[in-house]
């Protein structure tokens, strides 16, 4: 039996089911919380390389300065300690707009303290596709592209899975079952590696989709046309994604599956001559929703994030190949902007599947002594 809540100390006073609840989601939440705090700031320490990205920067200022010093006529008629002293002064002037003449431990902080508030601020070098250079501009101009994507490619694959590996699980051992378990570590490659062969299958050899990108360029007009174009730029990315998962998916389930099916009492649900549709939605799928709901939830949450590499081989403008973007332009506050919105989307997530166990799953129980 699991135990969910805190329960009461030994030769206490036994506490209200409702306190020992609230008790529980408070620890709950401050756990989450620190987990997200630690995620957070690893995330900049990466992000900056522990400090070492100040030094490219500072290297880049000086550059840009000396640049635009030998392009100033004014400035390459002055004396050349004078014109020295100018050309510091404005590198110390850009140091200083971008923190840089703080210690990076103590911007650090800041920045942690700013990305748990959601002040995102402004990139540094990346602009949003309306020229913003607003951290939550970029993020919701590409936000939008990768849901379309990975939340389809996510709801069509968990529900196809589940329902191929319940179909599955009655028959266990025919031909399309042992295909399945045949095909299953075709799912070690990721999407990206099957991307690559359907464009130069359907793409450069067929000519039949497009090879990347969103939408035809120029935009269709008209909403239908538009909306088609897109549906038919979404086909090799979205079958990339299921060649990559769809078999082990499915070998996944239908094993989980005939787990639940062996057990005693759906045996006995059986031999009272209960029908197999009943069997199967009150005996085996009611105890395996907590598990079912857990890999729904967090798929729904990977959807957010996108896929780097996936992403930059379709040419799709999602958050995925912006965050790929915001890597190699050493651009911090946008690589923080996207794990700050998934590390809180993950937890809220976690938080509320707590919650839902215990409603879903009669095995959860809340307190000492199995109150509900």
């Amino acid at each position: 039996m699991v135990q969910a809540a805190v329960t009461a100390p030994r030769g206490g006073v036994r506490q209200h089911p409702a306190v020992r609840v609230l008790l529980y989601a408070l620890a709950r939440l401050a756990a989450l919380f620190a987990a997200v705090v630690v995620g957070v700031y690893l995330t900049i320490l990466v992000a900056n390389m522990g400090g070492y990205v100040d030094q490219i920067k500072r290297a880049e200022i000086r550059e840009q300065v000396a640049l635009a010093v030998s392009l100033n006529e004014q400035l390459r008629r002055l004396p050349a300690d004078v014109r020295e002293r100018v050309a510091e002064e404005m590198v110390r002037n850009e140091e200083r707009r971008l923190g840089l003449d703080r210690p990076f431990l103590s911007r650090s902080v800041a920045y942690l303290r700013d990305a748990l508030l959601l002040r995102l601020g402004f990139a540094e070098r990346m602009t949003s596709d309306t020229g913003s250079r607003l951290v939550r501009q970029i993020i919701l101009d590409r936000l939008p592209a990768t849901l379309l994507l990975f939340l389809s490619a996510q709801l069509l694959l968990f529900f196809t899975s589940v329902a191929a590996a319940l179909v599955l699980s009655r028959r266990y051992g025919s031909l399309a079952d042992r295909l399945v378990v045949a095909l299953a570590p075709t799912s070690a490659a990721p999407a990206w590696f099957y991307g690559i062969f359907l464009i130069l299958v359907f793409a450069a050899g067929l000519r039949w989709l497009p090879f990347g990108g969103m939408v035809d360029a120029p935009p269709p007009e008209g909403k239908l046309a538009y909306a088609a174009s897109v549906l038919r730029h979404m086909v090799l990315p979205l079958s990339s994604l299921a060649l990559s998962s769809i078999f082990l998916s499915v070998y996944a389930w239908r094993t989980f599956f005939l787990i639940f099916s062996s057990e005693d009492y759906v045996e006995l649900a059986r031999a009272k001559g209960l029908p197999d549709r009943l069997v199967e939605r009150r005996y085996i799928l009611r105890p395996a929703l907590p598990t079912i709901l857990t890999s729904f939830a967090l798929g729904l949450i990977g959807a957010w994030t996108g896929a780097i590499v996936l992403e930059t081989v379709f040419n799709w403008p999602g958050l995925g190949r912006a965050l790929y973007q915001a890597v190699g332009l050493y651009d911090t506050p946008v690589i923080v902007g996207s794990t700050i919105l998934y590390a809180y989307l993950l937890a809220v997530t976690v938080f509320a599947l707590d919650v839902v166990y215990a409603v879903v799953d009669p095995r959860v129980r809340v307190g000492a002594g199995g109150q509900g």
